[in-house]
């Protein structure tokens, strides 16, 4: 019975010692993570950029729509169409001066 508990006990110190070996290389893991994630910023930028300018060609075609039928809350509209432009435009900047690219 003795004998059974130091070859368990020997076992699992080995396999604690191979666990910890493994756990040396995370630094590469991060580095390769944070390359791969500076690699999409300037797509998703650019993206970002395109979304907010057919945003802001729709909400044009809505204020003018609204402008011309004689409604009331243009100033409404026009605010809140052009706060979502000026949103997404401000989003892609702070997202490539995060990444710092």
């Amino acid at each position: 019975m003795n004998t059974q508990k130091s070859w368990a006990a020997s076992a699992a110190m080995l396999l604690l010692a191979l666990q910890s070996f493994a756990q040396g290389g995370g630094t590469t893991g991060i580095n390769a993570a944070t390359s791969s994630l500076s690699s999409y910023v300037d797509p998703v930028g650019n993206l970002i950029l395109a979304i907010g300018a057919v945003v802001g060609l729709i909400g044009g075609v809505i204020v003018y729509i609204k402008w011309n039928s004689g409604d009331r809350d243009v100033s409404k509209e026009v605010m809140s169409w052009g706060g979502s432009c000026i949103f997404l435009v401000l989003v892609s900047v702070v997202i490539k001066a995060f990444f710092g690219v």
